[in-house]
């Protein structure tokens, strides 16, 4: 699956019929990985610059005291900025979730959004950064909030980035130690 989405993301003609972020948007949503999160990609720059998802509050995201059930909040908004910094970074580099932390602010009756935005002086930095420390973990925050800028949810995404050099030779490494015992 993920070789057809490259082939079909990189397919210069569909780029340009649909826009690159027309096209990522589609794919996304229908990947088994995030279709049945309850998520959906509504509008996504063509840089990958700006994703924003919707979560509708419907019979497949409700749980039994009929809200949106927690899990389908954390799945809808995970792995997006993982899947923006692959992508906006390029092949140089690694890119993992490492952790995440949900804060629920009350319970959601009513379809909620998220904003993902990466700025051009962030990608910046993070490539000086890893050019000097070779990897480091980086802070992000996203807010899933209804039409009217309610909270219901609050996440922290750490989120690992190294040279693909740094881990490849990382990893060489590990597997000589392992080897050696």
């Amino acid at each position: 699956m993920k070789y057809l989405f490259y082939k079909i993301w990189r397919n210069k003609v569909l780029i340009k019929l649909f826009g690159r972020g027309e096209l990522f948007r589609v794919l996304f949503n229908l990947s088994p990985m995030y279709k049945n999160t309850g998520g959906k990609l509504i509008r996504v720059s063509d840089d990958l610059h700006y994703i924003k998802v919707q979560l509708l509050f419907n019979y497949k995201t409700r749980n039994y005291v009929g809200t949106i059930y927690g899990g389908h909040m954390y799945s809808s908004i995970d792995g997006i900025y993982v899947i923006q910094l692959i992508h906006i970074l390029g092949d140089n580099y690694i890119v993992w979730d490492k952790s995440a932390k949900i804060k629920f602010k009350r319970p959601a009756s009513k379809t909620l959004f998220a904003d993902f935005k990466i700025t051009p002086e962030l990608v910046a930095q993070i490539k000086i950064d890893i050019q000097k420390e070779k990897k480091k973990d980086y802070n992000f925050f996203v807010n899933l909030t209804d039409l009217n800028g309610d909270i219901y949810a609050e996440v922290e995404k750490v989120i690992y980035i190294a040279s693909k050099e740094y881990y490849k030779a990382k990893t060489i490494n590990s597997a000589i130690m392992k080897f050696n015992k």
